[in-house]
């Protein structure tokens, strides 16, 4: 956990002061590419976490979904079309709604 400014949150406790200093920051992007033979990737990024939980959150999502996928470049990877689903999931483990935006 990082040490915040105690001035930035007016008193609060540190964890919620992150927290909410976390909703805040983080914008997470859903978009979909498509690759070589019209195949689709759906590609979640701009989640602030180290690839360790990135691979964690990866592996839940494309159990959930059914669906293969990676973590590259600080981004995940599925393929298919999940776009919609992962969003759905996305807000049930607790990310804000107003931070989750589907590009495209």
């Amino acid at each position: 956990m990082t040490m915040l400014d105690p001035s930035v949150c007016g008193g609060l406790p540190p964890e919620i002061c992150e927290q909410l200093m976390m909703e805040q920051e983080e914008l997470i992007k859903i978009k979909l590419e498509k690759r070589k033979w019209g195949r689709e990737v759906t590609i979640i990024e701009g989640l602030r976490m180290d690839d360790q939980h990135l691979k964690k959150l990866a592996k839940q999502l494309k159990s959930k979904l059914a669906t293969g996928g990676t973590v590259k470049n600080g981004r995940i990877e599925l393929q298919g079309d999940h776009r919609d689903r992962v969003k759905e999931i996305l807000e049930e483990m607790g990310y804000p709604p107003e931070n989750i935006v589907i590009v495209g």
